[in-house]
């Protein structure tokens, strides 16, 4: 009697983030100071953030709203009544010994974004309706507070080797909103998907630039693994030091194999925080957890609570662009585009106001998009060049997509007059008359291109007609080039399989 082997036991990841993303005010979020990003130390600082005695901090206007543009774009729920709170903790880079934020009364709660599911390589996955398969991301909170300064450690890059340490209360004061996902992600791809998207949505609104190099926005992830059916989570590790989406997945990826095959050898996963190290592609142990910090919270009394009334918060939700999640299913739905054309385009607000506004100039979308996407994103990343600043206006790109679809150019005169139309701009109809590039659709105009063509190439010809009929695109090309690429080429096509086959 054979004994069948015990079934390999699946695990599957738990992956939630935390979110700081600077708010892109002009001054902090309780005194006057600058937040320009400059590598001068100690140049944007002033006795608030640097928690002189006696003075008061005084809540910066515009960052109340945007944290709630940003929680409803999130589809938060907007706390009518809420409060700051002091969080206490020791560090060099605190200048006060605790940090204004909020604990208990969040200004946003209990919302979500929706990401898309994509393959290795970006593209969206299809449903059975050949729709982009989506998943929902749930957002357990948003809060604001300011963020601490920024310690520079001599002698080493992180504080275990260094002989020193100098601090930068540039950073000190300045806003941020910290927000918090359930944890709803399986994979390092949804969690870099849910990273990516945030961003987009951010730099939608226009209350954060998003740069992840100057730390704009910085993600901290928590992970734990547990066999596939079980109900409660594993131990859980947090990993920080992520400055890019690709560095996210990888380190998540890396992270869920190193528990994985730590609990199959009989190791116990530890709480802690790990650091990912870019270079050797691994995380490696920061600190180990002993349980919960106690941060002795209790609510600010030098600031008052804040109550949202429903009028402005109507005000604010009504100044609310149309997002990104939206853009896409609009573009699939209405526009008929396909969902990679959809998540190109509305990647970038911009691009997606400059296509939208080529649909406006009556352009056929698909060949709107084709056009963004090919030539002008091409021109776009050798010129290092943004949208905005095209010569190239929306109606001209649809003029001259007009002037194909009517038979006036052919699509190759269209490419080849698109790199003048983008650095000078001007009108499509006026360059192509100007360089007289109007296509030749006149059949006896062609007919004799194609005769000029044939008795200049009577060995091609008695070839073609011996059975290498591939030489046609050579005699296409020959009359083309007669005609200075001015002839129709599905006229062109017809009349020399013709001329050739009769």
């Amino acid at each position: 009697m054979t004994t069948a082997a015990p079934a390999k036991t699946q695990y599957e990841a738990i992956i939630g983030l935390e979110t700081h993303c600077q708010l892109n005010t002009e001054t902090k979020i309780f005194s006057d100071s600058s937040t320009q990003f400059t590598s001068d130390p100690n140049v944007h600082i002033d006795p608030v953030c640097m928690g002189m005695p006696g003075v008061l901090p005084v809540l910066n206007q515009k960052v109340l709203e945007y944290a709630v543009k940003a929680g409803l774009a999130l589809n938060c729920q907007i706390a009518p009544y809420s409060k700051f709170d002091r969080k206490q903790y020791f560090y060099p880079d605190l200048p006060k010994n605790y940090q204004i934020s909020q604990y208990d009364l969040p200004i946003a709660e209990h919302g979500w974004l929706e990401i898309e599911i994509t393959d290795d390589k970006g593209k969206p996955l299809l449903d059975e309706n050949g729709k982009a398969r989506t998943k929902r991301i749930g957002i357990t909170r948003l809060h604001m507070e300011e963020d601490a300064g920024k310690l520079v450690h001599g002698g080493s890059d992180r504080l275990a080797g260094s002989t020193y340490s100098l601090v930068d209360y540039n950073r000190a004061g300045v806003p941020l909103c910290e927000i918090v996902s359930e944890p709803d992600m399986r994979t390092g791809q949804e969690a870099a998907e849910y990273a990516q998207e945030l961003r987009r949505i951010m730099l939608y609104l226009g209350v954060s630039d998003g740069n992840m190099q100057e730390g704009s926005l910085r993600c901290d992830v928590n992970v734990s693994v547990r066999p596939v059916g079980q109900e409660e989570f594993g131990v859980k590790v947090e990993i920080k030091n992520m400055n890019s989406f690709s560095a996210i997945q990888k380190a998540i990826d890396h992270e869920i194999e190193r528990q994985i095959a730590a609990i199959k050898n009989g190791e116990k996963i530890v709480q802690e925080t790990r650091l990912w190290e870019e270079g050797s592609q691994r995380t490696i142990s920061m600190r180990v957890k002993e349980g919960s910090s106690d941060y002795r919270y209790f609510p600010e009394p030098d600031l008052g609570p804040i109550e949202v009334s429903s009028e402005q918060l109507e005000e604010w939700r009504s100044q609310l662009p149309e997002l990104p999640y939206q853009k896409r299913h609009r573009y699939e739905e209405e526009l008929g585009l396909s969902a990679y054309d959809a998540r190109v385009l509305t990647d970038d607000r911009a691009i997606a106001e400059y296509f939208e506004a080529t649909i406006v100039a009556k352009a056929n979308p698909k060949l709107a998009a084709n056009w963004i996407m090919g030539d002008i994103s091409a021109y776009l990343n050798n010129s290092r060049k943004s949208i905005t600043d095209l010569a190239l206006k929306p109606e001209t790109l649809a003029e001259l997509i007009g002037l194909i679809e009517d038979g006036t150019i052919s699509n190759k005169i269209g490419k080849d007059v698109l790199p003048e139309l983008l650095e000078t701009g001007g009108s499509a109809k006026e360059l192509i008359e100007k360089k007289g590039l109007i296509q030749i659709s006149d059949v006896g105009e062609i007919e004799a291109a194609i005769d000029a063509v044939l008795a200049a190439n009577p060995n091609e010809l008695e070839q073609y007609r011996g059975g290498k009929t591939k030489l046609l695109g050579f005699f296409v090309g020959k009359v083309m080039k007669e005609t200075g690429g001015r002839a129709d080429p599905k006229l062109t096509n017809q009349l020399l399989a013709k001329k050739l086959n009769g």
